[in-house]
């Protein structure tokens, strides 16, 4: 523990599962900003930007426990055990979370071993990375007359196994389709989704390290998916959007998506 961190412990610790947002720190929510600021505890991922942990105290323990595709060096019964001890410690704990801590973040996971262990806790939602990214590079999920929903899948499944998803489900071109976790995946999405149904020139999209200064994007086709995917490097996550209302992003991209943010555009067919 940090000299002097005994002074701000409490006599019963209490775990924050805090949702960072897709990475800008000016799309933090009031709370979320207000308990990483008085946090004695940070235990974060990978996917949370630096600048969001910089608003951390400088005597605050910081506690890295992010995963990295194939190489988890701290598996997840380990940071639920590592929660519950500083917890019991008497620390108040913020558990940091890119995006939303409740969709695709085992977020779940970590409250029910909480409230197994008698810790209390509560949840900060966070703008999810989907909803960032995608607004971004000028991309809205729904947009009427293109798409009247939306659904988000990872495109990671557990240990490595073999995706098992309803393609023909997924398959729908009324509907946004956001993959999360899909990098080493996406060629093989993109290749079950065109044999279930969606046009192989259905407008794609690649967002890496979206709403930070890091971002790049590139735009294409379904068909394309591998050949974008593979021209980004490790250096942050990336996220995919699927559908038509990609084609949007020419007439509604904010300035910061130009030539700066890295943007790569391929000609995006238009609605037919």
């Amino acid at each position: 523990m940090p000299e002097g961190m005994t002074s701000g412990c409490h006599a019963a610790g209490i775990v924050h599962l805090v949702g960072a947002g897709p990475g800008d720190p000016d799309l933090l929510t009031v709370r979320a900003r207000r308990l990483i600021e008085r946090a004695e505890a940070v235990v974060y991922d990978r996917l949370v930007a630096p600048e969001i942990l910089a608003l951390a105290p400088a005597g605050a323990l910081h506690l890295d426990v992010g995963k990295l595709p194939g190489l988890h060096r701290v598996p997840q019964p380990e940071i639920n055990a590592l929660l519950v001890d500083l917890a019991r410690r008497g620390l108040e704990v913020v558990r940091l979370k890119g995006g939303d801590p409740y969709i695709f973040g085992r977020g779940s996971e970590e409250a029910e071993h909480l409230h197994a262990n008698g810790i209390a806790f509560d949840v900060v939602p966070g703008i999810t990375s989907a909803a960032g990214c995608a607004t971004a590079i000028g991309v809205p999920l729904t947009h009427r007359g293109m798409a009247t929903g939306v659904r988000y899948v990872t495109g990671h499944c557990q240990g490595d196994a073999p995706l098992d998803l309803d393609w023909r489900g997924l398959a729908d071109p009324a509907t946004t389709l956001v993959i999360y976790m899909g990098l080493a995946q996406i060629a093989r999405i993109a290749a079950a989704l065109i044999e279930a149904g969606l046009p192989a020139t259905m407008p794609f999209a690649a967002v890496q390290s979206g709403t930070t200064p890091r971002q790049r994007h590139r735009i294409g086709t379904l068909a394309e998916a591998g050949g974008i995917a593979a021209s980004f490097e490790d250096r942050g996550p990336v996220l995919f959007i699927v559908g038509h209302v990609v084609a949007l992003a020419d007439s509604l991209a904010p300035p910061r998506a130009g030539a700066a943010a890295g943007e790569d555009r391929h000609a995006v067919p238009a609605l037919a």
